[in-house]
């Protein structure tokens, strides 16, 4: 495995900045609530909690699926959800006075559809609450269920994500077999044909063993099922149990992908070590609409 280089790095929060990730946990912690930020310990949280943006998991913290690149505990929730989680979502939204929210999940295969109503319901309250909040829903493949992606594109979200996560090669090593490179593409593209205007979104980890021809050949994928945005970020082994780092990009050739993805017609690139799905989220969504 490769050897964590130097300029993969991160600063400590500043004094009010510290004061102000208390106040989010507080908040969090009164509705029951937990955000991928500190779920996945994630690098950006400070700078997104920051910019008044944060990205809320929905459905409980077990997932169904047992990708290698995760460290989110899996398992059989056995249906239950949580049906006064989504009106919790919104008055936290509205009282730590966020403007751009992105909603996202664990997989639910243990549901008829997928958790499709949760995050359509999410979206709603938050909606009916402040209409000028942006609301981003970054979604499982719902097993490509059309029914489900429809409940979440009528929702009224700005912006609909689901992650290809990996080249096609690398695909069946790190993902859950359910999961599926054309199934991430089919599903892509069929949320842009529900809903023409709403902005589509996916991210690519880069680091596992990819050559630069995949990703090319990826992003190339992602441009023909009508993805506006996309986002390139290094990935970095959560447990020593996952699937390890092959190599760590530096960030000159995240510049280069970057530009090389704008030249095949992405409306927003955001590429660097420690860019996220969600991360400038509310910036990629400003620089299309």
């Amino acid at each position: 495995m490769s050897t964590r280089p130097e300029w993969l790095h991160v600063r400590a929060p500043l004094p009010e900045e510290a004061r102000e990730m208390r106040k989010v946990r507080e908040t969090l912690s009164r509705y029951r609530l937990t955000t991928v930020c500190q779920r996945a310990r994630c690098p950006n949280a400070v700078e997104c909690w920051g910019a008044r943006t944060a990205t809320f998991m929905l459905l409980g913290g077990t997932c169904t699926r047992a990708c290698r690149f995760c460290a989110v505990p899996t398992g059989n929730p056995h249906g239950a959800v949580d049906r006064d989680e989504p009106q919790r979502v919104a008055e936290a939204v509205q009282e730590l006075g966020l403007r751009y929210v992105v909603l996202t999940s664990v997989d639910r295969d243990d549901l008829p559809d997928g958790g499709a109503e949760i995050f359509a319901a999410a979206i709603r309250a938050i909606k009916e609450r402040d209409g000028s909040i942006r609301v981003e829903a970054l979604i499982p493949d719902f097993s490509g269920d059309t029914a489900a992606l429809e409940a979440v594109t009528r929702a009224g979200a700005d912006v609909i994500g689901h992650n290809l996560e990996t080249v096609r090669r690398i695909t069946p090593r790190v993902r859950d077999p359910r999961a599926g490179y054309e199934l991430s593409l089919q599903v892509l593209a069929r949320v842009k044909a529900l809903s023409p205007g709403v902005v589509t979104k996916s991210s690519l980890m880069l680091g596992l063993g990819e050559t630069n021809e995949e990703i090319l050949e990826a992003l190339r994928d992602l441009k023909e099922a009508g993805v506006d945005i996309v986002t390139l970020g290094q990935y970095l082994q959560p447990t020593r149990a996952a699937y390890p780092v092959a190599r760590y990009l530096p960030p000159e050739e995240f510049r280069i992908l970057r530009e090389e993805a704008l030249a095949l017609g992405f409306d927003y690139v955001a590429a660097g070590p420690y860019v996220r799905s969600s991360h400038h989220a509310a910036e990629a969504f400003a620089a299309v609409r």
